[in-house]
């Protein structure tokens, strides 16, 4: 008889073999149908799109082809597109160039891997920039310099800002962009409070790919803000949601000395780098709507095939690089006990390191992000548990 070691490598390129068969997480039957429960409920990813622009962008698309789901919900948005060029005032421009960003967006969902998804991508950030240039209050697209190549975001000060102003570094998920996080941010302005969001690696406008060693990017962007003359650079917070709220951990680590706070929602620190759940995503994860796998090839350097992930995400663990358990900033750490994307456990072992105490909203019914499908959706995580404590936090080194 002959005995087979299972060994990660092995794993990963019997996955890689069967790829195309791996990312069939859902039929575009069963995509359809989960896309319009979730659009219904404004649950992720679908929060702020329109139920009927969703159903009739459904409506054209036969297949699970990547430019198919791309043309379907272009389809859509262009309407809204032709619509805001024409429209009588600049609000019925702004909400029509909005409506299509959202489409666009959700076009190139979860990452554009494709010429069609790319296009979509293209066409989301144009609407975007032109959403915004229909608003009162003003963002500026910033380039920042780095390794030859440049970090883009969305800066913006709160209206009628005395003085140097607070600021959050935001950064986005594995399939948010700074678009996104920038929406979210916008309600922190009206508390005298301004923001930086940009790609994460390996995301949307991003000039580096994911590796252990990409958070330097975000250095550089903390460099940014440090120099600014409207910044007040003893006040300057760190967000991360999802993949993003990896960074911010780190940053919480790596920057103590220059960052106020950060906040971490469903932190990746050290199990979700595991073989035990990096092959438990192979086989499929329902809580993510679909291609969780090829979105992750997507953003790691290097990675071409499954079995690449099993050697480049370990190298991601933060106890693996020797930095869990040094001293950090204050942390709020947001998660929820039944995550499959990344487990409560890492978000426990957060809470047990360091040398502070650190704040966290755990919800004993959430999933990924603390959310559920109704209740605490992520806007209202956002309003009511993030945008508070970062508020406080404020507060609090005002009165030092």
């Amino acid at each position: 008889m002959t005995f087979i070691r299972w060994t990660p490598l092995l794993l990963g390129l019997i996955f890689s073999v069967h790829l195309h068969a791996q990312i069939i997480d859902r039929s575009i039957e069963e995509i359809k149908e989960e896309s319009m429960l979730r659009v219904k409920r404004g649950s992720y990813p679908l929060g702020g799109l329109n139920v009927q622009d969703v159903q009739e962008a459904l409506s054209y698309i036969t297949s699970r082809e990547p430019d198919d789901w791309a043309r379907g919900f272009g389809k859509v948005a262009d309407r809204y597109m032709a619509e805001a060029r024409t429209a009588p005032t600049a609000a019925a421009a702004g909400a029509a160039y909005q409506r299509a960003w959202r489409l666009y967006y959700f076009g190139q969902f979860p990452v554009p891997n494709s010429p069609g998804k790319l296009a979509s991508y293209n066409h989301a950030i144009d609407a975007y920039v032109r959403y915004l240039g229909t608003q009162d209050l003003p963002t500026e697209v910033v380039k920042i310099p780095f390794e030859g190549q440049f970090i883009t975001g969305y800066l913006r000060f709160p209206k009628e800002a005395q003085g140097p102003v607070p600021m959050v570094l935001a950064i986005n998920g594995l399939d948010s962009r700074k678009e996104t996080v920038a929406e979210s941010f916008s309600e922190i302005l009206k508390h005298g409070v301004g923001f930086l969001a940009i790609d994460g690696p390996g995301t949307g406008q991003a000039p580096i790919k994911v590796s252990n060693k990409a958070d330097r990017m975000f250095s550089v962007a903390l460099d940014y803000l440090a120099q600014h003359p409207r910044v007040d650079k003893s006040r300057i917070q760190v967000f991360g949601v999802s993949f993003g709220a990896h960074w911010s951990t780190k940053l919480a680590i790596t920057e103590k000395s220059r960052i106020l706070g950060a906040v971490a929602q469903s932190p990746a620190v050290d199990a979700t780098f595991s073989e035990k759940v990096i092959t438990s995503k192979v086989n499929g994860n329902k809580e993510y709507l679909f291609d969780y796998i090829p979105a992750t090839m997507y953003v790691y350097e290097g990675a071409n095939t499954v079995a690449d992930l099993y050697r480049l995400i370990p190298e991601m663990s933060l106890k693996k690089q020797g930095l869990l358990g040094k001293p950090t900033a204050p942390m709020l750490v947001v998660a929820g006990v039944k995550d499959t994307q990344t487990p409560i456990e890492d978000a426990e072992l957060l809470l047990r390191s360091g040398d502070i105490p650190k704040d966290a909203w755990i919800n004993p019914r959430g999933g990924h992000l603390g959310r559920e499908a109704t209740g605490w959706i992520d806007p209202v995580i956002f309003s009511k548990v993030i945008i508070p404590w970062q508020l406080r936090l404020i507060e609090s080194s005002r009165q030092k």
